[in-house]
């Protein structure tokens, strides 16, 4: 059962703070996903987080990010893996999604360029495809 009342008191924290949080394209963020309804993506652990890469910056107050997992589906082309020290990684891009930066918590490190495109190039490319 997920804790859907939970997450909505620390949904109305996050929305009241007036934090201001410099952040970049290609920069991973542990970021406050919340609990969502049914496939989506959802945050872990007490604070409702999960790493997610910034894809796009709009302006310093909302971004597109990809949600990322430990979990790896090598078959699965929604899952691009890469790897991050000695830790692998997939970039959900099949859960592509508008945020704003008051849901960002702390900068993790920014991602290799060559990693980057290469999940820039699958995100692009799965909004291009038919079917």
């Amino acid at each position: 059962m997920k804790d859907f009342d939970t997450w909505n008191v620390h949904k109305k924290r996050i929305d009241t703070s007036n934090k201001l949080l410099y952040f970049h394209t290609r920069e991973v963020w542990w970021t406050y996903l919340g609990v969502n309804v049914g496939y989506e993506q959802d945050g872990k652990n007490g604070d409702f987080v999960r790493p997610i890469v910034i894809l796009r910056k709009f302006n310093k107050q909302i971004f597109l990010g990809i949600p990322l997992t430990t979990k790896n589906k090598p078959n699965n082309p929604f899952y691009i893996e890469f790897k991050h020290g000695d830790q692998k990684y997939s970039a959900v891009i099949s859960q592509v999604k508008l945020l704003d930066v008051k849901r960002l918590k702390r900068k993790m490190y920014r991602l290799d360029s060559t990693q980057f495109r290469k999940i820039q190039k699958e995100t692009m490319n799965m909004i291009e495809r038919e079917n």
